[in-house]
């Protein structure tokens, strides 16, 4: 009869499933990991708005929305913080364009109009611009200079109203009113409205109307040509992102999402589901050596490997799809909830990720089925029956020179991540744990023997159990490091990501507390008007009051060739900077703080990341794209509480769309005598608002270690199991010689917390040979690693391994001991 492997195959796969179930589940979870970043990658490629202000403007000219730093293979790009601009001139070149019939300068903008309880936030606009937002009047006509029309308020046709706007306070009379909008709104002239923004000579966008006739597509081919590379032309669906500038960031972030963590999390999958076919390979080495015995052929032996990886491994594909389309619009839709993502945006879903993914698991099985089986179908039949017995642990040629590779490269990785500062050593940090990482899945069993002689030393002193427990630990080495791989794996990536996010609050909170020395800080959403500083340091009891309007720039990070712009949080302040050190303590290193023209103070881990010193000039960008070039006249240490750019108020003020100081912090005063300005906290009441950048990178550093640490926990407790399973025959020799249930489950209990302990020890040492460095690099301090937090995740690590093997364990000795 011929052998045929098909059939011993699925034979294989019927009648012995516990060997691959394993397989089945890690597999699976590599394709759901793989699955939901693609998704989140593609559809941070694809991720567009339909307009809504827009619709009614088939073309739109609009700035470049990110910032283009460095050329060559050095260029990147970044999103600017705020807003890009165009210069007001370029309205009429597209006004002028044959086929246009009008273009529209279009600004938005706050304002603020007094009312009980507090000043009433308004969005203002252009009147022009209704000519494609189809707006219309219910009352009296359209402004004229001085003159508003309003929606949305109470407001009625001849009133007067003072309007405070980044140009200072305006008196003007309502000449209209207009329904149905969504909020309160107020319309200026074309030309008052660009004055009144606080960024004259600049607007938004132009919206380009068509003659009648005219086709959309010859109209933005000739408003691009006559605009040049000074705007971007918009048409379609693309004017939703001209219209909303954070779509840009949003892209970023999932791309990042999908592309960066996502590449790493999928090493981790193929790397760990890899061992875990392997490892099924390796448990039925006994079947390979009497399949060689009887006369079976290396590659009848390789054929039927494969055929059995084919069986499982594109269902497993196919089912992990399922739960990772789930897990990425779960991910998707925390991100919306969070702001990072514009509510309009879809999650895109197509054939391509699913496709990758169920390959991926599928290539995975059969190169790594493939070198698992490359010794068992090779040497003899009567060597394949011995070391099918006894474990052997040869050197191998391959693997350990890699693995040592990886130990030099991660302890030299560490030595520069000890000796750079900021970005630089957090780069090198993070190549710190990927390669350690390498080190102990190439260098497995060595660790793994390694481990059973160091951590059973003890053992062998606890009682017949734990010594057997240490002996069966030292001579099963690749069953071992098997176990231990994936709870290292859990173990350093989740401490490293939350400990790395515990660590910088820790710091930030106690910069704050120490640098906030203000008695009272006064908040207004809708923003204080040019005069409410010094109505403040006028209020009895103040000594010292200044305005400060939060927001964000870009500087330049890196050294050499590899330069790249960075986001920085910055406090624009209107006052003195005397005045300022009397509020807030910001710990100045070096140089003296000022506050004059062309000026400003660095936080100083973020100078020595951008290899900057006092009395140096920065090629800075203000929060919309423009480029700059003050000086730094001081450092300081308390940047990442309190805020890493400091700067004259006047700096920014037109570079940003809400130009409004939002906070006034005083000394001295009473909050009864500030209340009339707006909310008023005291020191202790107040926390400094955490930006965006900061918030979303907190949360998704959570996510992404309960996504990792959530599958190598999975990876794990499957691969305990398969190795207890696999031990049937062990465990029940071990009762036919008289060993009690009792005494077989306490050797099963000992050798699980010997793998879990060894698994939670070497994951730490990798986290903090990461953290340490990129915790001195980018806070100046040591990394803040909360006892309970840790206690939780070590916790964790040692029941799952007990969970994981007493459960098996207690099945395989119900059967009859014969």
């Amino acid at each position: 009869m011929s052998y045929v492997p098909n059939g011993l195959a699925r034979a294989a796969v019927r009648f012995k499933p516990a060997a691959f179930v394993g397989t089945f589940v890690a597999l699976m979870m590599a394709s759901l990991i793989v699955s939901a970043c693609g998704i989140l990658l593609e559809t941070g490629l694809r991720a567009s708005v339909p307009p809504e202000r827009y619709a009614g403007a088939p073309v739109v000219a609009a700035a470049d929305q990110r910032v283009h730093y460095g050329s060559g293979d050095s260029a990147s790009t970044e999103p600017v913080p705020d807003r890009a601009r165009l210069d007001a001139s370029l309205v009429a070149k597209a006004g002028a364009v044959p086929g246009a019939r009008e273009a529209v300068a279009d600004v938005t903008f706050p304002v603020t109009l007094p009312a009980k309880g507090g000043p009433e936030a308004l969005t203002a606009h252009g009147w022009g611009s209704t000519a494609f937002t189809g707006e219309k009047l219910t009352a009296g006509r359209a402004p004229a200079a001085g003159e508003v029309v309003l929606g949305g308020t109470d407001a009625r046709v001849g009133d007067r109203l003072t309007l405070t706007t980044a140009a200072g306070p305006k008196d003007v009379r309502v000449s209209g009113t207009v329904g149905g909008t969504g909020g309160p709104t107020v319309w200026f002239t074309d030309a008052e409205a660009v004055r009144a923004s606080g960024h004259p000579g600049r607007v938004d966008a132009i919206a380009v109307l068509p003659e009648d006739g005219v086709r959309d597509g010859a109209l933005a081919s000739r408003v691009a040509d006559a605009l040049g590379d000074k705007a971007e032309v918009h048409t379609g669906d693309d004017r939703g992102g001209a219209e909303d500038p954070s779509l840009t960031e949003a892209e970023e972030l999932l791309t990042g999402l999908g592309g960066s963590f996502g590449g790493i999390a999928a090493m981790v999958a193929v790397f760990t589901a890899a061992g875990t076919v392997a490892l099924s390979v390796g448990q039925r080495a006994r079947e390979f050596a009497l399949l060689r015995a009887i006369g079976t052929t290396p590659r009848q032996v390789r054929r039927t490997i494969a055929t059995e990886t084919l069986l499982v491994a594109p269902l497993a594909g196919v089912v992990g799809c399922l739960p990772g389309i789930a897990l990425a619009s779960w991910w998707f839709g925390q991100l919306k909830d969070r702001g990072a993502v514009p509510e309009a945006v879809d999650l895109v879903v197509s054939w391509l990720p699913l496709l990758v993914a169920a390959a991926t698991a599928v290539v995975t099985a059969l190169a790594a089925g493939y070198l698992a089986a490359r010794r068992p179908s090779r040497i003899k039949p009567g060597q394949a029956l011995s070391e099918a017995s006894v474990e052997r642990l040869p050197v191998g040629w391959i693997r350990t020179p890699l693995g040592a590779g990886a130990v030099v490269g991660g302890i030299v990785l560490s030595r520069v991540a000890a000796t750079a500062t900021g970005e630089d050593a957090a780069n090198a940090a993070l190549g710190v744990v990927m390669l350690f990482m390498l080190a102990v899945a190439l260098l497995g069993p060595l660790v793994a023997r390694g481990c059973a002689a160091l951590f059973g030393l003890p053992l062998r002193g606890a009682g017949a159990s734990a010594s057997l427990a240490a002996a069966n630990s030292r001579t099963n080495a690749r069953r071992l490091a098997s176990a231990i791989t994936p709870i290292v794996l859990a173990m350093a990536f989740a401490s490293t990501l939350v400990f790395m996010h515990t660590s910088e609050e820790k710091v930030a909170a106690d910069q704050q507390r120490d640098g906030i020395t203000a008695d009272h800080i006064v908040s207004s959403p809708a923003g204080f008007g040019p005069s409410a500083v010094r109505e403040a340091a006028r209020t009895p009891d103040v000594t010292a009051a200044v305005g400060l309007l939060k927001t964000s720039v870009l500087l330049p990070m890196g050294s050499g060739g590899d330069r790249w712009l960075q986001s920085a949080t910055a406090q624009g302040v209107t006052g003195t900077a005397a005045d300022l050190a009397r509020v807030q303590d910001l710990k100045v290193k070096t140089g003296e703080l000022a506050l004059g023209e062309g000026q400003i103070a660095v936080d100083a881990t973020l100078a020595g990341s951008a290899h900057l010193k006092t009395g140096d000039r920065v090629e800075m960008r203000l929060p919309d794209g423009t480029r700059t070039r003050p000086t730094v006249v001081a450092t300081y240490e308390r940047g990442l509480g309190l805020s890493q750019i400091t700067l004259p108020a006047s700096a920014v003020r037109q570079h940003v769309s809400a130009a409004l100081d939002t906070e006034i912090w005083t000394r001295g005063g009473t909050a009864a005598a500030l209340a009339p300005l707006g909310t008023v906290h005291d020191r202790d009441g107040y926390t400094t608002a955490q930006s965006l950048d900061r918030k979303v990178n907190a949360w998704a550093n959570g996510v992404m270690a309960a996504v990792l640490g959530g599958f190598a926990a999975v990876a794990a407790a499957n691969t305990l199991v398969m190795t207890v399973l696999d031990r049937r025959r062990e465990l029940g020799t071990l009762r036919l010689i008289g060993s009690t249930r009792r005494q077989v489950m306490r050797m099963i209990r000992w050798e699980a917390l010997l793998v879990t302990g060894a698994g939670v020890v070497i994951g730490t040492a990798i986290a903090l040979a990461t953290l340490v460095p990129m915790m001195r690099g980018l806070t100046g301090e040591s990394p803040y690693i909360p006892p309970h937090l840790y206690a939780a995740f070590a916790g964790a690590a040692l029941l799952l391994g007990l969970l994981s093997t007493t459960l098996p364990a207690r099945a395989a000795l119900k059967a009859p001991a014969s």
